[in-house]
């Protein structure tokens, strides 16, 4: 039981939605009060939600599931980037959200990246964290499927116990079917080019608003010298590199959503 508690995320005191956004079951969850904070889920989503109780002491924190992942609907017509970008322009119209500031991780941070090079007036400040999506010769992401499953926990974490508490200690069907089905959901929005989009680097200057790039310094699974790769073509980026941590930031290091925190107030 106590395995089962620890590998779905504790949801308790989230204001749970659901929203049919064109023919899309999109389910939508709350926490706090304060300035609208949309946070944009990674590829799992056993991971990435405790930390919106930090933030939801100064703001209302609004956490969409992806369409085809976690409680949201599959969703055949919808398996490029550009797709779940155009259904998150429907879904924030719906929401009301004139204005917002904006943070993603990982593919979150490639999703809220391409949500801001289109509408880049409704984000008011953006926060990317070890960002997918930017094509980086120099430092190229490893392969989806090269990393061996016993590797996983030491590409997500630089302390593997980190990642290790997330996964289950014995078979757990379940875990296996839901965290299958968004591998499966990242794999089709790189099938044409396992980096990412290749053209994405060419429309970051539309990124005008101040944006914080934050990143694990021990990140192996999107490697952090990617960030400079960032920051020289966002306008008014900044880097944060957090000591001692690999790909999952927040839960390796809980004191980094401070960052996130102090940037938005800034």
């Amino acid at each position: 039981m106590h395995d089962t508690l620890k590998l779905s995320p504790d949801l308790t005191g989230f204001i749970r939605s659901e929203y049919d956004i064109n023919g899309v079951q999109t389910v939508v969850l709350q926490i706090g009060s304060g300035p609208p904070l949309v946070f944009l889920h990674g590829t799992g989503t056993f991971t990435g939600f405790e930390i919106a109780r930090d933030w939801a002491k100064r703001h209302t924190v609004i956490i969409p599931y992806h369409a085809g992942f976690g409680e949201s609907g599959d969703a055949d017509a919808i398996d490029t980037i550009e797709d779940h970008t155009l259904h998150y322009m429907d879904l924030f119209d719906r929401l009301g959200l004139a204005q917002f500031d904006l943070a993603g991780f990982s593919l979150g941070g490639w999703l809220a990246a391409e949500f801001a090079i289109r509408q880049p007036y409704r984000v008011r400040k953006l926060v990317l964290v070890a960002p997918a999506g930017l094509v980086v010769p120099s430092a190229p992401a490893p392969g989806l499927f090269d990393i061996p499953p016993q590797e996983l926990p030491a590409y997500l974490a630089h302390d593997p116990a980190a990642a290790l508490r997330y996964f289950p200690t014995a078979p757990d069907p379940d875990f296996d079917q839901r965290l299958g089905r968004e591998v499966t959901g990242f794999a089709k929005l790189i099938r044409d080019e396992p980096q990412g989009n290749p053209k994405l680097a060419n429309w970051l200057h539309r990124i005008a608003m101040p944006t914080l790039v934050l990143w694990g310094a021990a990140d192996r699974l999107r490697p952090t010298a990617q960030a400079e790769a960032w920051k020289s073509g966002l306008p008014k980026a900044r880097v944060t590199l957090v000591p001692a941590t690999g790909h999952l930031v927040f839960e390796e290091t809980p004191a980094a959503a401070q960052h996130v925190l102090d940037f938005l107030a800034d």
